[in-house]
């Protein structure tokens, strides 16, 4: 039996977060739960910017804003390039924010798969 990797399915609302020097208030992102979708922990994340924003991901608004701070030899944000699209475990009631060097937006989706 092969191994399958479904395509993502977004599964609740998608939050804009704009990111810049100074984090924004974080905004938390709740999956839509019926019969036929199950609870879920996966994100989208899309940064359409053109710097890397820095992801920060906390069980409240206020440790999603301190892990969002930029990594310069270590940290807890999540480095999201220009351009990139990501998919990320984490829980699902989970608050994002982020910060970049200038303003640039990024698009967080709950959902499944890759």
């Amino acid at each position: 039996m092969a191994n399958e990797q479904s395509a993502f399915f977004p599964n609740g609302p998608t939050v804009v977060v704009t990111a810049d020097a100074t984090a924004p208030t974080a905004a938390q992102i709740l999956p839509t739960f019926t019969a036929v979708t199950p609870p879920t922990n996966q994100y989208r994340v899309v940064n359409v910017g053109s710097v890397t924003a820095f992801l920060g991901v906390g069980a409240t608004a206020a440790i999603a804003v301190t892990n969002a701070a930029a990594v310069t030899t270590t940290g807890n944000g999540i480095p999201i390039v220009a351009g990139a699209v990501e998919v990320f475990n984490f829980p699902p009631t989970s608050f994002f924010t982020a910060t970049a060097a200038s303003s640039c937006v990024l698009y967080t989706t709950p959902g499944q798969g890759l």
